[in-house]
């Protein structure tokens, strides 16, 4: 058996989570300690400047969670706006979306019979069709129905990780 012919390309898979830690992380770093500094300067009290530190972080984290929670409800919001948008084009608005499938395709250089027979092709299953219009007209893909959920558990977490 010729194992060389099997590839297997290793790709990043988890760039929302690793976005959602940088973020979590970043304001996580910043604000408790930029906090602690200013108080240290106005308060003589070590117990109140940490007591404000563990307020201010689990504020933070709450106030980030939502954050990321409602960035991915509003990220989900927008695509079926544009998916409700997209089918009423290629019902109503037909020879529109040909000509857009077609410099589609004229742009990744196909023949223009080729240009025709793909378009034709795509056009022949409407969701196929509209799936295939997010993707490449819109730059949309269908986000993941409990990406908010996660985005809001990332970047909470990820906010106090730093402070156990």
């Amino acid at each position: 058996m010729d194992t060389h012919l099997h590839h297997e390309e290793q790709h990043l898979k988890s760039s929302d989570l690793l976005t959602d830690v940088v973020i979590g992380m970043s304001d996580g770093l910043t604000v408790p300690f930029a906090l602690a500094a200013g108080l240290s300067g106005a308060v003589s009290s070590t117990g109140i400047i940490v007591i404000a530190g563990i307020a201010e972080i689990c504020a933070g984290s709450i106030a980030m969670g939502l954050g990321g929670y409602l960035a991915g409800k509003t990220e989900q919001d927008h695509y079926k706006t544009e998916l409700q948008r997209e089918f009423y084009e290629v019902d109503n608005l037909r020879d529109r979306e040909v000509t857009e499938t077609k410099e589609f395709f004229a742009n990744i250089g196909l023949s223009e019979e080729l240009q025709e027979k793909a378009t034709a092709e795509i056009a022949k299953d409407k969701k196929h069709w509209v799936d295939f219009m997010m993707k490449y007209e819109l730059g949309l893909n269908k986000p993941d129905p409990r990406r908010a959920t996660k985005s809001a558990m990332n970047i909470g977490i990820s906010y106090i990780v730093l402070f156990p």
